[in-house]
């Protein structure tokens, strides 16, 4: 038998900027984004729900790291809170 391979690992992160998304992205933490999109988030400037009227949908779905999930999750918060994304 071969050796077993181990799960292909993301880009390792280094702590210092961990440490920044750690502190930037709490409210995507309560809503339970997944990481890579609150790390596309916090890199756009993004901090909470009322910063998405900033951008448009298309904008949104073309950040590196967010998924349909996500996106499908940040569009039901919004409705809830009536905001609308950016024309």
């Amino acid at each position: 038998m071969g050796k077993a391979v181990k799960p292909k690992q993301l880009v390792d992160i280094p702590q210092s900027e961990l440490d920044r998304y750690e502190k930037s992205d709490q409210e995507w933490r309560e809503y339970k984004i997944a990481a890579p999109a609150r790390r596309a988030l916090v890199d756009a400037k993004l901090y909470k729900v009322s910063d998405l009227r900033k951008i448009s949908l298309a904008e949104l779905e073309g950040l590196q790291g967010m998924g349909k999930s996500a996106v499908a999750r940040l569009k039901v918060l919004m409705n809830a809170k009536k905001i609308k994304f950016r024309p």
